[in-house]
């Protein structure tokens, strides 16, 4: 255990578990500094076949801890760590879903290769009702998986998408019931390992293609990321999700 992630080499596999269940699975720079470095583990190992990303309690993750995050730059700087990281890994990612998944809590999700859900997931990426924009990708990965029109519900409107609706729209592998999640997206990581490692390496980077779209998309949310977070229109986002009162956004 170190800074709310636990992690855990099993047979192959190694394990990621967001461990903060009080907080809905809120991330912290130091959580995100802790699964940074469990994927460059994980990378280097060639005893590492496949990673298994789950979060302990009722829910995924809740996204960013939204005080940790805006009390200073290392909040931001681990979280684009993290995602730089999840995006470049070359071995096959399994998560397990249950509950919330708000924010990079969903975003992180499609850099996995298998996503089960429980029934009771349900995925919310609300950046623009906090004045800023999307992340890891997923303005250009979102319309790819499940069409414009669809992730413009999601992205544009902050509209959340629950399992079945993420199942229809090719986001989520399968569902799961919740009581066999768990045990299920294991039991799939462990089929992964046990695949001859290079022939599954190389299908995964062809199913990939090539990175350097997704890449420039990352960094240029990053940088208009960090714009809009400066902007009158977060700061009264934020100000009103932490007093707890609708915001009121000027039009000129």
């Amino acid at each position: 255990m170190s800074d709310h992630i636990a992690i855990v080499d099993e047979a192959g596999v190694i394990e990621i578990h967001i461990d903060r269940p009080d907080k809905k699975n809120a991330l912290t720079a130091a959580m995100y500094r802790a699964m940074t470095a469990a994927l460059a583990d994980a990378s280097a190992r060639a005893d590492i076949g496949a990673v298994l990303i789950a979060g302990r309690g009722d829910a995924f993750c809740a996204g960013n801890d939204l005080k940790d995050f805006t009390a200073g730059p290392e909040g931001g700087a681990a979280a684009f760590d993290f995602i730089r990281a999840i995006a470049a890994f070359d071995k096959p990612l399994v998560a397990a879903v249950q509950g919330l998944a708000v924010g990079v809590g969903t975003t992180m999700l499609f850099h996995c290769d298998l996503v089960y859900a429980a029934p009771d997931a349900r995925f919310v990426m609300p950046f623009v009702n906090l004045g800023i924009v999307p992340e890891a990708g997923s303005s250009l990965l979102a319309p790819a998986v499940m069409g414009h029109a669809k992730a413009a519900a999601m992205l544009l409107l902050g509209e959340p998408m629950d399992a079945d609706g993420a199942d229809r729209a090719g986001f989520v592998t399968a569902i799961v019931p919740a009581a066999g999640l768990f045990d299920h997206a294991r039991a799939k990581a462990a089929a992964l390992m046990a695949k001859p490692p290079q022939a599954l390496a190389a299908t995964r980077r062809l199913m990939k293609g090539d990175p350097t779209a997704l890449n420039t998309r990352i960094e240029e949310e990053a940088r208009l990321f960090r714009e809009t977070l400066a902007s009158p229109e977060a700061q009264e986002a934020f100000a009103a999700f932490f007093e707890k009162r609708a915001p009121v956004f000027r039009r000129s």
